[in-house]
């Protein structure tokens, strides 16, 4: 029988608003707008009246996808909180390749056929001259998995975005990756998640991690 060996808390943070208007964001690397801003400053507790207050994590690492629309938000939790930033690829948005930055009314008819093969098989969702769904899911939940290998008692933000909590909420919920639609993931959502790694009973250098959501979306409901 294993026993918990470390615990880690992990905390996910979507983006805010960007500029642009209505359209669909991979790697088009749009900053975050006036509101975007404010939006994550409320999710992050860091809004001036909240500066202070015991509300805002206690950090230990700072992980942020190196588009902008993540990045210079991040950037600004660093130098507030003192606790350096890594950027890592591996978080960023699934390419889009041709339908990057197009209308969303567009797009969605563009895509319509691809996503009703994708709920059935998600290996049909392959965007022209961009990232398959199935590499990006491995890519993410690559990413995802090396978060066990942090010490005891860490506590990470993770500066990320909507696709990407598609895939890392869905797999802590057991849920189909490609059935994921009823997941409300909204701007600057934020979410935590605790990891449980235990050593095995069968050999020692095998690792078990159980995950649990603790919070989902939690600022848009702060005070409510």
């Amino acid at each position: 029988m294993s026993s918990p060996k470390k615990q880690i808390t992990v905390d996910f943070l979507r983006h805010g608003e960007p500029v642009g208007g209505e359209v669909l964001r991979g790697r088009i690397d749009h900053p975050l707008s006036d509101l975007g801003w404010l939006q994550m400053q409320k999710a992050a507790a860091l809004c001036a009246e909240l500066k202070t207050s015991a509300a805002t994590p206690r950090w230990t690492h700072l992980i942020s996808s190196p588009l902008q629309r993540c990045r210079v938000f991040a950037e600004h939790l660093a130098s507030e909180t003192g606790v350096q930033l890594q950027v890592q690829e591996q978080w960023q948005e699934i390419d889009y390749g041709d339908w990057d930055g197009m209308l969303l009314s567009d797009w969605r008819g563009e895509a319509a056929e691809q996503f009703k093969e994708f709920r059935k098989d998600s290996s049909k969702l392959v965007p022209p001259n961009g990232e398959a769904f199935l590499t990006f899911r491995d890519r993410v939940l690559q990413a995802w998995n090396e978060i066990a290998q942090l010490p005891d008692g860490s506590h990470v933000l993770i500066v990320t975005h909507g696709g990407v909590l598609r895939v890392v909420l869905p797999t802590v919920l057991g849920m189909p990756l490609n059935r994921s639609y009823p997941l409300h993931i909204p701007f600057a959502s934020f979410s935590r998640i605790t990891l449980a790694v235990s050593a095995s009973a069968d050999a020692d250098d095998d690792e078990k991690v159980g995950a649990s959501l603790v919070f989902h979306n939690a600022a848009e409901y702060e005070g409510g």
